[in-house]
Formats: C-alpha cells, sequence, structure tokens
C-alpha cells in the first residue's frame, strides 16, 4: 500500500538487557517530530478507527504483540501485520489512512515517534462497526 512502510528494525543483544531501536531522523519514513507516547492495550481489545489528516505515523511494538489494520477508504484495500519482539519492525503510516489494532499478547505496548504533535482538529474518528474488517 503506497503510503505505508514496513522497516525491519535491529534488536541489539546485550547480557545485562538488550537495546531496540526505533528510529533515525535518516529513516524512510521520518517525516519530523512532533511528539512520542506509549500505548497499552489489553489481550482482545480493539483500539480505532483513526485517521490523521497531517500526521505520519512510526509505530514499534517493543513490549507484547499487536496486530495493526491499515484501511485506504479510496480502493477499499486493507494491510495487516501483527508487530512483536519476534516480528520487530517499524510500521510508518502516512497521513489518510484509516488505522485500527488489536492486543495480541497479555501485555502489549507501542511506541508512536508522531511526526507533529497531537492536535485533535486532524484527525476522523469512526466506530468499529463503520469499516467492516474480520478481527
Amino acid at each position: 500500500m503506497d503510503g505505508v512502510i514496513l522497516t525491519p528494525l535491529k534488536i541489539v543483544n546485550n547480557q545485562k538487557g538488550d537495546i531496540y531501536h526505533a528510529m533515525k531522523k535518516s529513516d524512510d519514513g521520518f517525516d519530523g517530530f512532533g511528539e512520542a507516547y506509549f500505548s497499552s492495550i489489553i489481550k482482545d481489545s480493539v483500539k480505532g478507527w483513526k485517521k490523521h489528516t497531517h500526521m505520519t505515523l512510526n509505530i514499534v511494538v517493543p513490549v507484547g504483540e499487536i496486530e495493526f489494520v491499515v484501511y485506504d477508504d479510496l480502493n477499499g484495500n486493507f494491510f495487516s501485520v501483527t508487530l512483536s519482539q519476534k516480528n520487530y519492525q517499524r510500521l510508518t503510516i502516512k497521513s489518510g489512512y484509516w488505522l485500527a489494532f488489536r492486543g495480541v499478547g497479555e501485555n502489549n505496548i507501542l511506541l508512536n515517534l508522531a511526526s507533529i504533535e497531537h492536535d485533535s482538529s486532524e484527525v476522523f474518528k469512526a466506530e468499529l462497526n463503520e469499516i467492516s474488517y474480520d478481527w
């Protein structure tokens, strides 16, 4: 899907604690920095749908396992990926796409490195049943 990028990330193993890379400003998908935040999601819960009009999302899952679904309402296409330590990648989503996500693991945390600060005027929200997806 154009505007959606999956980037493999490095985990540097260290006997005293591993290092989880997230993003550098030279990385594909970097579109500026506005804010970084963590979000948790309970197993089998679903958050979404949201569509940003300006923000680029850069999502990493350092803890747990989370399924992400991106929906392109212009052509009706879905893109899904489950991120975790076993599939440690960064999901970049340019503005203009709907996003929802589901907790798969017991304890799940994501990091979003957003291109702009949160602004409620640049995001659309829809109820889960407004976009048909088989979770």
